[in-house]
């Protein structure tokens, strides 16, 4: 009777082959499936006299194909080539919409736009057409800014969102995989192989690896743990919630649902690259957008508030409303300064400037107001935290840096009839100062050995004037930094002293540029810079003149002098090249990520290369295999019809 089992354990075997050959023929188009091989072994020998005889074949078991090394690398490849692709993605985003490489020309061509158009007006200050083109390249530039904060807004926004989303898909796949966990064990448990089990089970952690990176740990049973960028997801059979939320209400990160330790250091997957987006790269990107805004905001202003245009000084002027009435709070931040206004009776023509003494400390807008109010001709108030000041009428007033007409102060002790002292120009130095005139020797002007000696707020000598033999009275002395004094007929005596107050700057504070008053540009970031209303009402307002005279072109030339000024704020470069830098910077991040994704695609092709060859399904061989079985189970057939023949015929003689 051996011989009869040996031919039924030779059946069952090829059976069972041919259904294991079966099912790999049926999944080798499956996605996660891992080839199986049937494991044979010799039956268990027996020996009759001195003969040992076999008995047949035996089914050690099914072995599923997999590289387990493999699979975690293929695992870990998967995460770097998601994170990798969805930033590429968006940052090629950003970069078109910075269009720098279009026709209609970026961020940094409009910005060019807005200085040639300073430029051109410099040389047409009164002019209405140049002062429209340079509003229009203004408003082209502001516009160009918020379309780009905006549109870097609502990306974030929508980031966050999709964050969300694959945080859904996240969960979803650990119940899953926790599920499958529990069937798998159920079925290894009693002795059964759950090997398909197995494999939806490690394709459900393929997906989960190009969501967030992974990494597993096999137990018993077929179970399998797994965590989620070092967050435990699924331990044995039961899986664990996680959510996204903001840490500090600034960075996004992940934690277990309830808990409130967020992980911002998440990488691997979409996930990773969602959130490496949200939390550095389109936060630098925004940062240095809302640098460059505000810097050409702070910096426009701080020249126009000191202006005018041609249409003159002002009647009234009302800032924006702040955040906070304490100079403490403003933002941009301002200091300890000066404010000089200078006030003008239209009826007379005389001219006062006043100034107005800014302790950030104690100061307000309100004392700021109560301050202004207290200079004759001028009165200012606060309301809705608008600084307004208004002007008394027949009276007007600006912030015009140029020298007044007389000496701030003067001592002609010892002259019986001194002369008219006049003064004109605007300074060019960089630092408010009191210049002092010192006369030396005593005459009449034009006569004799007369000489001034001109000093500096520290003493220092700037120059020294005759104003004695050979000086004809009237003439204009230049004293080298845009000053210029003129002496009518009188005498003088020596020791005489007058003073010249001159100004590089009437807001040493910043007070009027913060709070809005004569200002260009309004906005603190690249989402809400625009022209001043004020501006876009009437283009005669911009602040192309220093002096009384608007005919000159000194403001609209320093403002567009910015150009080709390095900047602080812009880490010593120029808009333009910080602009462009900007632009290169999202450029160079695309190159660097385009690389690395090439690589890593290349890598994880030949990871999946390495995989198909020990778990993929090749239809020729399994077709190979599946003819050794056929002929194995014919003969096997043939066998067992031969032994019956054999017993039959050994009946039939007995």
């Amino acid at each position: 009777m051996d011989s009869f089992g040996i031919g039924i354990s030779g059946l069952n075997a090829a059976q069972r082959a041919f259904d294991i050959i079966g099912n790999n023929i049926a999944n080798a188009a499956t996605d996660g499936y891992h080839r199986q091989r049937l494991n044979l072994t010799p039956a268990y020998s027996s020996q009759v006299g001195t003969v040992i005889v076999g008995g047949g074949v035996d089914i050690a078991g099914v072995t599923r194909m997999i590289d387990g090394f493999l699979q975690k690398e293929t695992f870990r490849q998967n995460s770097l080539l998601e994170q990798i692709s969805q930033e590429l993605a968006t940052l090629r985003t950003v970069e078109n919409s910075f269009q720098e490489l279009s026709e209609e020309g970026g961020l940094s061509s409009v910005i060019d736009n807005f200085f040639n158009a300073l430029q051109d007006l410099s040389a047409h200050p009164t002019e209405s057409i140049w002062q429209n083109q340079t509003l229009r390249s203004a408003e082209t530039m502001a516009a160009k800014f918020r379309t780009l904060g905006e549109f870097l807004g609502t990306l974030e926004n929508q980031i966050a969102l999709e964050a969300e989303n694959t945080m859904e898909q996240i969960n979803a796949l650990a119940h899953k995989i926790a599920e499958l966990n529990h069937s798998i064990k159920g079925q290894e448990i009693s002795g059964a192989q759950a090997y398909n089990l197995r494999d939806q089970r490690d394709q459900c952690i393929t997906e989960l690896s190009k969501l967030i990176s992974v990494d597993t740990q096999s137990r018993e049973y077929g179970v399998v743990d797994v965590s989620a960028s070092g967050t435990p997801i699924v331990t044995g059979t039961s899986a664990f919630e996680l959510e996204i939320g903001l840490k500090d209400d600034v960075t996004m990160g992940i934690t277990v649902a309830g808990e409130s330790n967020y992980n911002i250091e998440v990488q691997g997957g979409r996930l990773g690259g969602l959130l490496t987006l949200k939390n550095d790269l389109l936060d630098d990107i925004q940062d240095d957008l809302d640098n460059l805004a505000r810097t050409i905001v702070q910096q426009i202003n701080q020249y126009h508030v000191q202006g005018v245009g041609s249409e003159g000084s002002f009647d009234e002027l009302t800032g924006w409303s702040m955040t906070s009435g304490d100079l403490a709070d403003f933002d941009p931040p301002v200091s300890d300064g000066s404010i000089y206004i200078r006030v003008t009776d239209t009826s007379t023509g005389a001219v006062t400037r006043t100034p107005i003494p800014v302790d950030v400390s104690t100061d307000s807008l309100t004392t700021i107001a109560a301050a202004i109010t207290a200079v004759p001709g001028i009165s200012a108030s606060v309301y809705d935290l608008r600084l307004h000041i208004q002007a008394d009428p027949n009276y007007t007033f600006d912030f015009l840096p140029g020298v007044l007409p007389r000496p701030t102060n003067s001592d002609f002790t010892g002259a019986t009839s001194p002369p008219t002292i006049s003064v004109s120009g605007i300074y060019t130095g960089t630092d408010n100062q009191t210049f002092t005139f010192t006369v030396s020797g005593t005459d009449s002007v034009g006569n004799g050995t007369l000489q001034i000696a001109v000093t500096d707020g520290e003493g220092n000598t700037v120059t020294t004037l005759n104003v004695g033999s050979g000086y004809a009275a009237g003439d204009r002395l230049d004293l080298g930094n845009g000053i210029k004094i003129a002496l009518s007929t009188g005498d003088l005596a020596n020791g005489n002293t007058f003073e010249v107050e001159a100004l590089a700057d009437t807001d040493t504070s910043g007070v009027l540029a913060a709070a809005g008053i004569n200002t260009f540009l309004s906005g603190s970031s690249a989402s809400d810079i625009a022209v001043c209303s004020g501006i876009s009402a009437v283009p005669e307002r911009i602040a192309t003149a220093l002096s009384e005279d608007v005919t000159n072109n000194i403001n609209v030339l320093r403002m567009a002098a910015l150009k080709d000024r390095p900047i602080n704020s812009l880490d010593s470069m120029t808009p333009g090249e910080y602009c462009h830098l900007l632009s290169t910077d999202i450029g160079q991040q695309i190159s660097i990520r385009q690389i690395h994704q090439e690589n890593i695609e290349a890598m994880v092709q030949n990871l999946a290369n390495q995989q198909g060859e020990i778990s993929g399904v090749n239809i020729n061989d399994e077709a190979a295999r599946l003819l050794i079985f056929e002929q194995m189970f014919k003969a096997m057939s043939k066998y067992l019809s031969t032994l019956q023949t054999s017993l039959s015929t050994v009946m039939e003689i007995i």
